[in-house]
């Protein structure tokens, strides 16, 4: 049971995660914004 919560509690972090990035990408002003956020997305997803 707790690693069925734990999968759970992973995966939705992950939405949140992706939604914020989502957010932050259709607020970005500019290209060189739009790149550093990825950049910056991409870099703490691989860290997981």
């Amino acid at each position: 049971m707790n690693s069925l919560t734990s999968t759970w509690r992973q995966r939705r972090q992950a939405a949140r995660t992706r939604r914020a990035i989502d957010a932050a990408l259709a607020r970005s002003s500019s290209p060189a914004m739009r790149d550093e956020l990825l950049t910056l997305a991409s870099r703490s997803t691989s860290l997981r």
